[in-house]
């Protein structure tokens, strides 16, 4: 199959609408030809700085707007985060995911740190991705000096539904920093959420930016929305589990070369429910120490369910730095 930038909205929206067997089988033959089916990337997400953000995303736990069980913490030291790497390093993790709540990154002694952070963690051998906020193209520049693999900026929803969802930033803002981050060889992760009011429409014109997008972005996050009290999604009902099938499988059809993460909200998810989101083309999973995936609100299973699981599956932990494929063959779809 040919990687194209130029999928229209009503090709995605065909695809989606395949029937669920024949959509699964499609995006499994398509994985196949560009990853190893064997192979699952484990990530740890640890937030450096957590709660106190001046955002208004209706989801978020960590917004200063809601009242969530959230409080404000100063930024980590290094010497826990390195501790926090160092084991999650020793279980087959292979990529650990920093997290600051900002709005954006401001060149002050904390960026400085952030920047320590970087160097000190990829210097054990693992992939350092960053999710900072919005970020400048000469900040993009600092943290691929200091030697940052991925950074982390989703689009969460489509255009034309975000404003619903966020007002403190707009569409536009988030395009930009993935543009900045395109201006060094840090590689972009960008995906979305699921669950938070939108329209299949909706996800589909959010997949269609995504693919559009010159690369397509190296890894693409699909969350499940984890309803966090005090927020104003917190009553939102659970979106049915075949729908995150769907969008999971046509994400690997149209962007075949990316990473799809299974990221927030796996925890709902049983072991079969997992076996068919891998089978669609996930091959990602966030996993933890602690059964919490960034704050206190979103849980994440932990590395020994995560370990039985692949092991039942007869799957292992991709290393770092190696982006395995498959050898192509010829896939009609």
């Amino acid at each position: 199959m040919e990687i194209r930038y130029d999928w229209q909205n009503t090709e995605i929206l065909a695809i989606y609408n395949t029937p669920l067997l024949e959509l699964i089988y499609q995006a499994a033959s398509v994985h196949r030809q560009y990853h190893n089916p064997k192979q699952i990337q484990v990530c740890k997400l640890i937030s450096i700085k957590t709660g106190g953000c001046p955002e208004d995303c209706s989801y978020c736990a960590q917004s200063s707007r809601y009242k969530t069980e959230v409080k404000p913490e100063a930024l980590l030291e290094k010497e826990t985060v390195i501790d926090i790497a160092k084991k999650a390093k020793a279980t087959g993790v292979s990529r650990v995911c920093m997290g600051a709540a900002w709005r954006e990154v401001r060149n002050n002694s904390q960026f400085e740190e952030v920047l320590d952070m970087v160097k000190d963690v990829t210097g054990m051998g693992l992939e350092v991705c960053c999710t900072l906020g919005m970020l400048t193209a000469d900040q993009a520049k600092r943290l691929e000096d200091a030697g940052l693999y991925a950074y982390n900026h989703n689009l969460d929803t489509s255009q034309e539904y975000y404003s619903t969802i966020i007002s403190t930033r707009t569409y536009g803002d988030r395009l930009n920093t993935i543009e900045n981050v395109r201006q060094t060889n840090v590689t972009v992760c960008s995906g979305g959420i699921l669950g938070l009011g939108e329209s299949i429409q909706d996800r589909i014109s959010m997949l269609q930016t995504l693919s559009n997008l010159h690369p397509h972005p190296e890894s693409v996050p699909i969350n499940i929305l984890s309803q966090v009290p005090g927020t104003p999604l917190e009553n939102q009902p659970d979106v049915p589990f075949w729908e995150v099938v769907r969008m999971i499988a046509t994400a690997r059809i149209i962007m075949p070369t990316s990473d799809v993460r299974l990221s927030a909200g796996r925890a709902r998810l049983s072991q079969v429910e997992q076996a068919f989101c891998f089978m669609a083309g996930a091959n990602s999973i966030f996993s933890s120490d602690d059964n919490k995936m960034l704050t206190v609100t979103t849980p994440c299973p932990d590395y020994d369910a995560d370990q039985e699981m692949l092991n039942l599956l007869g799957l292992e932990m991709r290393p770092p730095f190696q982006k395995q494929q498959a050898v192509p063959t010829p896939v009609t779809v």
